[in-house]
């Protein structure tokens, strides 16, 4: 039995939209003793970096096999092992939405390769990682860019009010514990949004389509296309989370290299200088490497023992990972 006053209830008018499309994006990482890079392609001289990607097509057999027809065509480079890092699908994502499209999503993976030189249709070039969120490198004490982004930051909560202030004080001392000196290196995922949120970078003000006030100080660093540099940011978190208790360091590693190489490496990975002596004693601890019986001169110095990765670390034990003995 139906009531009168639902019979005279108007029907909800039902919005129609777009099928969400489906794009994949690859977050390839390498590293040099000094430099972690990724793999960014740039269609025209004009635009923003971006990372190889390209959407789902009724003749890709599957996601992954469509990442890799995308990374292929756009850099030349052959992926070994991907595992898939994230699913977004905000509706402000891509360009889709500002033209009515619907959603958008994106499907992230990270691939660890050995540097080669992509050669592609598209420029593809290794950039230092860095130069997208500078904030994340402590290697050389407090960065820069958090002068800039912890009074930006405060003003941000301070405009929020007394229902918001010390919801969003909160927030931003867990993430960068400017009050505490607590800096935890796998949280960059959160930075990055709690900045987009804040409205201090260029990519919260492109998606709400608001011109950039010259009173604004946005963060330091470069945008990147799309919502790349927050997939970037994702990665970047999986990564350093995961070289702590799996031996993935290695994979971007040559065949053989000196404890310094493999030090400086992590280093560069994390973002935080390790103390020498007791990252030495971890690694030779637990049997993650072991000598090749050879030595380099290209240190610059004293010669150097050349290790290499001992893969029986993999059966002895169920998290082989670096762990990270920082520097106070």
């Amino acid at each position: 039995m139906v009531s009168s006053s639902s019979a005279r209830r108007p029907k909800a008018r039902v919005q129609h939209h777009a099928a969400p499309t489906v794009d994949l994006s690859a977050v390839i990482m390498a590293a040099t003793p000094d430099e972690p890079r990724v793999l960014t392609v740039r269609g025209q001289p004009h635009q923003l970096d971006g990372l190889p990607s390209g959407p789902l097509r009724s003749e890709h057999r599957t996601l992954e096999a469509g990442l890799r027809t995308w990374v292929a065509e756009q850099t030349q480079l052959t992926l070994g092992y991907v595992e898939q890092l994230y699913t977004f699908g905000d509706r402000d994502r891509a360009e889709a939405d500002i033209q009515g499209g619907g959603h958008a999503l994106s499907i992230a993976y990270l691939a660890l390769v050995r540097e080669a030189r992509p050669a592609g249709l598209a420029h593809a070039a290794w950039q230092n990682w860095y130069g997208y969120l500078p904030w994340e490198d402590w290697r050389n004490g407090r960065p820069k860019a958090l002068g800039v982004i912890e009074p930006a930051l405060k003003a941000w909560a301070r405009a929020g009010g007394k229902t918001l202030r010390q919801f969003r004080e909160e927030r931003i001392e867990l993430t960068f514990g400017f009050e505490s000196g607590t800096w935890t290196d796998e949280r960059v995922l959160e930075r990055y949004e709690l900045l987009y949120e804040a409205g201090l970078v260029s990519e919260a003000l492109r998606d709400a389509q608001k011109p950039v006030s010259s009173k604004v100080r946005l963060a330091p660093g470069q945008p990147m296309a799309l919502d790349h540099r927050r997939i970037l940011a994702t990665a970047i978190g999986r990564l350093r989370g995961k070289i702590k208790y799996r031996p993935v360091i290695f994979e971007l590693m040559p065949a053989s290299f000196t404890l310094l190489d493999l030090q400086r490496t992590v280093e560069a990975l994390s973002g935080v200088r390790l103390h020498k002596q007791n990252f030495r004693r971890l690694v030779e601890m637990q049997g993650l490497v072991e000598e090749t019986g050879e030595i380099t001169t290209e240190t610059g110095g004293r010669p150097a023992r050349l290790v290499r990765f001992r893969r029986e670390v993999l059966i002895e034990r169920p998290a082989p990972g670096v762990r990270l003995p920082r520097l106070r």
